[in-house]
């Protein structure tokens, strides 16, 4: 590993200070578990490293006025999952922290770096995507929101510019939506997702209404289903549509193979796995 400049800041202000839109070699450090594992291999090699783990006011979990969940760049993935707040207004989030990685990782690991770091191979974009979180990223211009499902350009590429950080995440009041996400991992159940899906919606008068779902680690982005959406959008809550909804699903996708699973073999995982979702959400299940 080379060496680097680290510097420690205490606002968001010396951070930004520190950034630089046109040099890639400057980078944020959140709680570091991916970023230190790049650069251990010499994937990465910065210049200098901005540490914001000084940055007190970006570690909240707040409820906003509307009933939206608003949770700082800096809080842990951890406190996420321990989060009586989380639990209560988004309870799919604290049950989906119980799968993601370990708690070693979990304690160390903040969500926003986790977005920012822009691997297509996590949890909570997808999940966030379907949700219809967006996040607020501010610089030394100003601030601007980005949609979680908009923040994504390309493999470990995200619209976040050079000079901009992830201040805080904004997760809209769900008003009873029922909610899950699922996994398939190919080894532990920790790991990595060979497939995730994410699924929202609502129920009233026996059908489906504001149907959301993003699959992940399918491609190098989250990718919403928007058509089998469509699908789903006022009609019946009734098995025989969900199985409609896999199909056209399965017919949609075009996955990515890698080292966790064939093209051929995520295709299959989006069907079985996207009607075992669409059947917990309705069941009030919640998923992990």
């Amino acid at each position: 590993m080379k060496s680097f400049e680290f510097i420690e800041a205490t606002d968001i202000k010396g951070a930004l200070n520190c950034l630089d839109v046109d040099d890639s070699q400057i980078r944020t450090q959140a709680g570091g578990t991916a970023l230190m594992l790049m650069m251990k291999s010499g994937v990465y090699q910065p210049s200098k490293l901005v540490s914001l783990r000084g940055i007190s006011n970006l570690d909240h979990i707040n409820v906003g006025h509307s009933g939206e969940l608003l949770i700082g760049s800096m809080t842990t993935l951890s406190a996420l999952e321990h989060s009586e707040l989380v639990k209560t207004h988004a309870p799919v989030i604290s049950l989906t922290m119980k799968r993601l990685a370990n708690v070693r990782v979990r304690n160390i690991a903040r969500i926003g770096g986790a977005l920012a770091h822009g691997d297509p191979h996590m949890d909570l974009p997808p999940l966030l995507s379907a949700l219809g979180a967006s996040v607020t990223a501010v610089s030394k211009k100003g601030s601007r929101t980005i949609d979680v499902i908009d923040l994504y350009k390309g493999y470990y590429e995200t619209a976040l510019r050079g000079d901009e950080i992830i201040e805080e995440i904004c997760i809209p009041n769900l008003n009873g939506s029922r909610c899950v996400y699922l996994k398939c991992t190919t080894r532990s159940a920790e790991d990595w997702p060979a497939l995730g899906v994410a699924v929202k919606f609502q129920v009233v008068d026996q059908c489906l209404q504001d149907v959301q779902i993003v699959l992940g680690s399918i491609g190098e982005v989250p990718i919403r289903m928007g058509e089998v959406q469509d699908l789903l959008e006022g009609k019946p809550a009734r098995v025989e549509n969900f199985e409609l909804a896999c199909e056209l699903a399965h017919s949609l996708v075009e996955p990515v193979g890698d080292a966790l699973g064939s093209a051929e073999y995520k295709k299959e995982l989006v069907k079985v796995y996207l009607k075992r979702a669409l059947e917990q959400a309705l069941n009030n299940e919640g998923g992990i």
